[in-house]
C-alpha cells in the first residue's frame, strides 16, 4: 500500500513570454515595407486541477520543482510567436492551496474548480507596434516578461461525509470494514491505523455517504502528542463525527472519560469541531452482560447531552445497519462539507532596487527597463483603475518620474514600459 503524504511543499515556475521581433517587411516592388515583427508569445502557467482518483500528495515527495513552458519569439511578417504550454498539475479534491510564506489559503480545490497558480509572462510586442508617422522605422521591440514563482505548500484535507473518531484500538478500522468495501489494516494493538482510510457506505439505491477511519487520537493530540494530531485537519470537512468508545473497559479505560478527552481534544485543536453533530456508538458490546455498569453509565451521560447513541459489536456485525441508517438520516439535514475561504493577498512590490531601472531615449520614446521593473508591471492589471493607480505610485515613490525629469522629458512624450505605452504627464 503506498504511504499516506497529506503535505507538500513545492516550488512553482510558469514561463516567461517571449521577446518581440524586429523585422521589416521585404517584398519585391514594394519599397519602405515598414516594420513588422510579431509579438512573442505568452508565457504557459502553472494549473492545478483536482483529480478524484487520487487520495494522497506522496506524488510531490519526490518532485518539487514545477516549471511550465515560455513563450516563444515573435518573427517576421507580423507572426506572433507560440504561447508556453500550460502546466496541469493534477492534486487530489480537497487539496488546500497555500502561499508558504504568509500560511494564507490561495484557493480550495473541494470546489472542482482549475486554478492558475502562477501566471504565465506576457510577450513582448514586436516592432510593428511602434510605428508613428515621425517614427517610421523602429528598430526596437520589447522583451517579455517573467512569469510568476512562488513557493507554496499543498495540504490535504480529505472530504468525507462522515469521519470516524476515537482513541485508538476502539474498532474504528473495523467498523469502516463493515460497513463499506474499505480493507483497512486491523490488529490488536494501538496505533494500527497510521493514515486515514475512505470507504463508501451504500444505504439504498442512488443513496449513499463516504466515511473516513481517522487515526487514533490520544490525549494532547491538539497539542502534538501521538500520531493523531497529524490527522485532525482531516476531520475539519465531515459533516457527522461518528464517536467510537470501546465499552468494555478491558484495557482499564473510563468510556465516559475517554468520552469527555476526545471532545476536549477536538476543541482545542478547532473550537468549531466540538459542536459538530456527532453519533456516540459503544463498540464492543459482544464482550459486555446487558446490564453493564460502565455501558448504563456512558449512555447515561451521552443521551444527557442529547447525543444519538448505539450501541454496536462491529467484529459480530451488531447494530451496524442502524448506525448506517442514523448517519444517512442525519446527513440528509446536515449542510455541505466545509469550502475553505481564500484569504491570501499578494504582498505589494517593495520599492528596494529600482536604481537598476535604465531609461534610454530612443526615436523620441523614452524606455524603461529593469527587473524591478519587471516585477511590479507583471503584478498590475492595467484595465483596473485601482491598479494603475498603484502602478503610479510605485513609479513615482521609486523616483523614476523624478530621473525622467532630470533628463529632459518634456509633456506628452512617449514612454513606453515593456507592453505599456502612455504620454508623460506632468
Amino acid at each position: 500500500m503506498p504511504a499516506f503524504v497529506d503535505k507538500a511543499r513545492i516550488t512553482l515556475r510558469a514561463g516567461k513570454g517571449g521577446d518581440g521581433a524586429v523585422a521589416f517587411h521585404r517584398e519585391k516592388y514594394v519599397a519602405a515595407g515598414g516594420p513588422d515583427g510579431g509579438d512573442g508569445g505568452r508565457g504557459g502557467s502553472v494549473i492545478f486541477v483536482p483529480d478524484d482518483n487520487m487520495t494522497t500528495l506522496m506524488d510531490f515527495r519526490y518532485k518539487r520543482k514545477y516549471t511550465a513552458g515560455d513563450g516563444a519569439n515573435g518573427q517576421g511578417k507580423r507572426c506572433a510567436g507560440k504561447d508556453g504550454d500550460d502546466l496541469i498539475v493534477k492534486v487530489p479534491r480537497g487539496t488546500l492551496i497555500r502561499d508558504t510564506e504568509s500560511g494564507s489559503i490561495m484557493h480550495d480545490m473541494s470546489d472542482g474548480q482549475r486554478f492558475v497558480a502562477a501566471k504565465g509572462g506576457r510577450g513582448g510586442w514586436g516592432n510593428m507596434h511602434f510605428a508613428t508617422p515621425t517614427r517610421q522605422v523602429p528598430r526596437f521591440a520589447k522583451p517579455g516578461l517573467p512569469g510568476e514563482s512562488r513557493d507554496i505548500t499543498l495540504e490535504l484535507k480529505l472530504l468525507a461525509d462522515v469521519g470516524l473518531i476515537g482513541f485508538p484500538n476502539v474498532g474504528k478500522s473495523t467498523i469502516l470494514s463493515v460497513v463499506s468495501k474499505a480493507h483497512p489494516k486491523i490488529a490488536n494493538y494501538h496505533f494500527t491505523a497510521l493514515f486515514p482510510n475512505l470507504g463508501v457506505v451504500w444505504v439504498d439505491e442512488g443513496s449513499s455517504f463516504v466515511m473516513a477511519d481517522i487515526p487514533g487520537i490520544i490525549e494532547g493530540a491538539s497539542s502534538g502528542a501521538g500520531l493523531g494530531h497529524d490527522f485532525l485537519r482531516h476531520v475539519e470537512r465531515c459533516r457527522l463525527f461518528v464517536h467510537v468508545i470501546d465499552a468494555s473497559g478491558f484495557e482499564g479505560r473510563d468510556p465516559v472519560e475517554d468520552f469527555r478527552i476526545i471532545n476536549e481534544e477536538l476543541k482545542e485543536y478547532a473550537p468549531e469541531l466540538a459542536g459538530r453533530p456527532q453519533i456516540v456508538v459503544a463498540n464492543k458490546c459482544d464482550l459486555l452482560d446487558e446490564e453493564a455498569e460502565s455501558l448504563q453509565r456512558l449512555k447515561t451521560h451521552v443521551q444527557g447531552l442529547g447525543l444519538p447513541f448505539i450501541e454496536m459489536s462491529a467484529a459480530s456485525h451488531q447494530g451496524t445497519e442502524a448506525l448506517i441508517r442514523k448517519c444517512a438520516e442525519m446527513l440528509a439535514q446536515l449542510p455541505p462539507p466545509k469550502v475553505f475561504e481564500a484569504d491570501y493577498v499578494p504582498p505589494e512590490p517593495t520599492v528596494e532596487g529600482a536604481e537598476d531601472v535604465v531609461i534610454r531615449k530612443e526615436d523620441g520614446v523614452w524606455h524603461l527597463e529593469g527587473d524591478w521593473l519587471r516585477r511590479v508591471a507583471a503584478t498590475v492589471n492595467f484595465s483596473d483603475y485601482e491598479s494603475r493607480m498603484f502602478f503610479d505610485r510605485a513609479l513615482r515613490k521609486a523616483g523614476i518620474f523624478d530621473r525622467l525629469e532630470q533628463m529632459g522629458i518634456q509633456e506628452k512624450d512617449t514612454v513606453c514600459i515593456y507592453d505599456l505605452m502612455f504620454d508623460y504627464q506632468y
